[in-house]
């Protein structure tokens, strides 16, 4: 255990991505985790013969082989990783008492849109066509991170201003001067719950790279969640990369001004001269480097942009199979009303009001190899915010041991969301064999987030100011990774992985690779202006 060439902190898909990219550069690396599995939000969990994963739901462009994403998983995982595309309908949303459905295809959405809403047909089409050049546009802002930073001061302006015209403008602006049609506007924005914030707070940059991310269909991993990092790790391992679990870091040893290893809680100590942060860049900056002076942008940057959405998650397993209860694959969004940021401005004054949303998800049923491994069994996860300061008094106690006061607290929400459940799904109700709630107390324990935020910082226009938000840091040897430096989900914490790597390494591949991501979205977008051709 001496002699590494890079010490990866975390093992999230950004950390073990960036890992077997170092590893097949020929960088010996090792891989430091807090906790007692892989995969940070992409690992699952086991409890009374059921299984969960506590992160993906679902993927975008991994349906094809030729699609960017689905190269840079075969190659991450020597195509060990498979995925069984949701079929039809991906995303159904339930806003104030009213279904729709999102189906793959730019074509089919906007007929559908059109068939609701026929006197909004312009506004529909011209929405869709900024989507897509927004993100589109993603491409070379994210490329642009791997330049050194002398380049980027001469030339990455120019490859950002696209991207940043669009992060510049919250959801609601944009939308707003398309169409005064509220029930519209709440429709667009029902994946506003994929990167957690309502859409006068959200930029549109990032509303509509997620947007995009789903539109010609969404994917789950065969054999859930966890088969992401355990494809990646023979990988790793294969090419000399080394894993240590349960050994959670406490600071990045800085000697001579540059980052030169890490020290854990136990003590222990190893040394490398590249450090890669995948814990985010608040907890890195915040902790790991405590003691250490930050430029004054960085101090100013954090001091700007907060954190993201804190949730609830039930965990429920039931007696019965997706078959014979007739469990969809796609994940459905609930909404009390059309007015989201007015429903999320009540709800964060009163911890026992009703969610703004709730988000519901059937794993089990988006997995072909449940039912052989576990008959007779299904699973859902049903989701809602909930802000971290309602169970901050608990804190300082332990997980599982935090009193009967917290206990109460989780059955009521507990049961609070299975009633939401069963509004959904009634065919579930008499079929709960077992549930289970995390918190944001849970997250916090598990991933070290300091407010129990799933999305990293959050994706808000002033997060995109951030020039900072970069894999090289201000510190000699010291790089980051994870979804803070791309943006929220899968595809993102990957190609996190990919770009910190190229910074590393410094070999220009992003033009190779965003050449392939230009092709594959100018093709997008002109398959919708064809059949926008008659208007």
């Amino acid at each position: 255990m001496a002699d590494f060439d890079a010490i990866l902190i975390g093992s999230g898909l950004g950390s073990l991505s960036t890992a077997v990219f170092l590893s097949r550069a020929g960088k010996r690396v090792l891989v430091l985790e807090r906790h007692s599995v892989l995969g940070g939000f992409s690992h699952t969990f086991k409890r009374k013969g059921y299984e969960w994963d506590v992160g993906v739901h679902y993927v975008g462009q991994v349906h094809e082989e030729g699609l960017l994403l689905r190269r840079l998983t075969d190659a991450l995982t020597d195509g060990a990783l498979k995925w069984a595309p949701i079929e039809g309908v991906y995303d159904r949303l339930e806003i104030a008492g009213r279904r729709y459905d999102l189906a793959p295809g730019v074509e089919n959405q906007i007929a559908a849109l059109v068939r609701e809403f026929p006197e909004e047909e312009r506004a529909i089409r011209k929405y869709f066509e900024l989507v897509l050049k927004a993100s589109r546009a993603s491409a070379w802002f994210f490329g642009e991170k791997t330049m050194p930073n002398w380049l980027s001061r001469s030339v990455g302006r120019f490859l950002r201003r696209p991207f940043e015209r669009y992060a510049a403008l919250t959801t609601e602006s944009v939308l707003r001067g398309l169409t005064a049609n509220e029930r519209l506007i709440a429709v667009l924005c029902g994946q506003c719950g994929d990167y957690g914030l309502p859409p006068a707070k959200s930029s549109f940059a990032i509303h509509s790279v997620i947007v995009e991310h789903y539109l010609a269909g969404a994917s789950y991993p065969e054999g859930g969640a966890r088969r992401l990092a355990e494809t990646m790790r023979p990988v790793l391992e294969s090419a000399g990369g080394k894993i240590l679990l349960r050994a959670e870091v406490d600071r990045v040893i800085v000697e001579g001004g540059a980052a030169r290893g890490v020290r854990l809680v136990d003590g222990r100590e190893f040394r490398a001269p590249i450090v890669v942060s995948g814990v985010g860049a608040p907890a890195t900056y915040r902790k790991l480097l405590a003691g250490v002076e930050l430029p004054e942008e960085i101090e100013a940057g954090l001091r700007e942009v907060g954190p993201s959405l804190p949730h609830l998650c039930l965990y429920v397993g039931l007696d019965r199979s997706d078959e014979e209860l007739g469990l969809p694959k796609h994940n459905v969004w609930r909404y009390v009303d059309t007015d989201f940021d007015a429903t999320f401005d009540r709800w964060r004054d009163d911890r026992e009001a009703a969610p703004p949303l709730v988000y519901v998800s059937f794993p089990s049923a988006k997995d072909p190899t449940w039912a052989a491994a576990h008959p007779g069994k299904s699973t859902i996860q049903v989701i809602a915010p909930f802000r971290y300061e309602w169970v901050a008094e608990w804190e300082a106690t332990a997980w599982r041991k935090r009193g009967e006061e917290y206990e109460a607290l989780k059955r009521r929400w507990s049961e609070r969301l299975l009633e939401e459940l069963y509004a959904i799904a009634p065919q579930t109700r008499g079929r709960v064999a077992h549930h289970e709630l995390s918190t944001p107390l849970s997250t916090r324990h598990f991933t070290g987030n300091p407010s129990g935020e799933i999305y990293g910082m959050e994706h808000s226009p002033a997060r995109y100011r951030q020039r900072w938000l970069r894999p090289r840091s201000f510190l000699p040897g010291l790089f980051l990774t994870g979804q803070d430096i791309v943006t929220v989900g899968v595809g993102g914490a990957l190609f996190s992985g990919l770009i910190t790597a190229i910074a590393i390494v410094k070999r220009p591949l992003f033009l190779a690779l965003f050449r392939r991501s230009k092709r594959y979205s100018e093709k997008t977008l002109s398959r919708a202006k064809a059949s926008w051709a008659s208007t």
